[in-house]
């Protein structure tokens, strides 16, 4: 079965210097029948304006992922990750640009701002919550690249529970693949039809299972075997491997 979650039924906020799109629940947003797949808990898809961002805050026994589009993000937290700079720094723990994938365990309790220190350029990510698969561990942070030769036509492997083929470790029955596809580019895979699969498309357009996704679409595949992803437009992919 699969199931459609178009970009304009999703939650929107403006607070003026960021701009978010919820796909689930989120803040003031709430809808009981959006309140996550599987373990998958949030996609928000900011855009953060330039000189601006999130102040320090506070977060527990959740794994976040961040995985920015255009721009790029500064990061800080109280486990010392970070540092004074940000878009016009050279690379460094703690600024994400696109390519990187950014873990964050918060797990007993971290806190962390999030800033886009450029002057004339708009942060686009997508922030992503993870349930894990148990409370109270010690927090911790990782960041990884991945280049677009890596998700050219394929879905690499950017998060697992158990860092695999280079990804990052996320302490969750979850993983996260990413791919960019264009053209007569065509990937076909199986999927375990006892767990969920879920497509988020960030941006262009593309074809799953049959279904014709927009940017901002995504698409929940139920007892599915198969995942046929072909007529990318533009397209960059999220492909989730969830518990049910």
């Amino acid at each position: 079965m699969i199931t459609l979650r178009k970009s304009a039924d999703r939650g929107y906020a403006d607070h003026g210097w960021l701009k978010s799109f919820h796909s689930f629940s989120f803040a003031d947003y709430y809808d009981p029948a959006h309140m996550g797949v599987g373990n998958l808990r949030v996609i928000n898809e900011d855009r953060i304006a330039p000189g601006t961002g999130f102040g320090t805050h506070g977060h527990r026994d959740m794994e976040i992922v961040s995985y920015v589009l255009d721009g790029a993000l500064a990061h800080k937290d109280s486990m010392g990750n970070g540092s004074e700079g940000g878009a016009e720094a050279g690379r460094s723990a703690g600024v994400i640009r696109p390519g990187d994938v950014q873990r964050m365990s918060a797990g007993t309790g971290v806190r962390h701002s999030e800033f886009n220190h450029a002057s004339d350029q708009v942060t686009h990510f997508l922030q992503i919550w993870i349930l894990p698969q148990r409370t109270g561990i010690a927090p911790g942070y990782e960041q990884k690249h991945f280049d677009a030769a890596a998700k050219r036509g394929r879905l690499a492997l950017v998060a697992s529970p158990d860092g695999r083929e280079s990804s990052v470790t996320i302490h969750a029955d979850a993983s996260i693949r990413a791919g960019l596809f264009d053209g007569d580019e065509r990937l076909e895979a199986p999927l375990d039809p006892q767990r969920i699969a879920y497509v988020h498309l960030a941006r262009g357009a593309l074809t799953v299972n049959g279904q014709r996704l927009q940017a901002g679409d995504a698409a929940r595949l139920d007892g599915e075997s198969r995942l046929v992803l072909e007529q990318g437009q533009g397209a960059e992919a999220l492909v989730f491997d969830l518990a049910p």
